[in-house]
């Protein structure tokens, strides 16, 4: 896979669960109370923001095991093993769409029925921009390349808006350099500083 290609539909959320682990897996012992681009949030409460969002797309399809809690108000305590915790919704959901019918034109998900490719991206980029959420508050190399970016690009041009406009749930798009790579662009678009560091919380 080149840089600039982009990835899509199980592909692409897995390869933005394997991202999500392998930052988990990589957060610093004490890190978790850390600041992130989440002003409101610490990296263990956007962990398990992810989870929840993760197992509510899972849960959405086969209509079982939904969120025990709220994803938006996340308590953020972190487990014994967290990075075991998030495996396990991790799979489960890769699975669920792995299975989904060939000929499919609608999967359920917590935004409403959407086409397969859009339903996958759309949980890829919880996944994806979340781990870069993480990473960048614990000193991690950014997971979101711009093969990754280009892949869930789908979801935020089709989804982005309308969640900002009717749930709050990203900052205002900011404007981004002429040129920009599309990881750069997306996380401007999603309302992130791309180039955010903890010295900004």
């Amino acid at each position: 896979m080149s840089a600039t290609s982009n990835v899509e539909g199980i592909e692409l959320l897995t390869l933005s669960h394997e991202r999500l682990r392998a930052v988990t897996a990589g957060v610093p012992e004490g890190a978790w109370s850390a600041p992130t681009p989440c002003s409101e949030w610490t990296v263990a409460q956007v962990l398990e923001h992810a989870r929840l969002d993760q197992q509510a797309y899972g849960a959405a399809v086969t209509g079982t095991g939904w969120p025990e809690a709220d994803p938006f108000h996340p308590a953020g305590v972190v487990g014994v093993d967290a990075t075991a915790e998030l495996d396990k919704v991790l799979s489960g959901v890769a699975g669920v769409y792995a299975e989904l019918p060939a000929d499919a034109q609608e999967v359920a998900t917590p935004l409403g029925p959407l086409p397969p490719p859009v339903a996958a991206a759309a949980a890829a980029m919880d996944a994806a921009v979340h781990a870069w959420d993480i990473a960048v508050a614990t000193g991690q190399a950014s997971p979101l390349d711009d093969a990754l970016a280009g892949g869930v690009r789908l979801a935020a041009d089709r989804l982005a808006d309308h969640l900002r406009d009717s749930f709050g749930v990203f900052a205002p798009a900011r404007e981004v350099p002429e040129g920009a790579g599309a990881a750069e662009s997306l996380l401007a678009f999603l309302g992130r500083d791309p180039h955010w560091t903890p010295a900004d919380a």
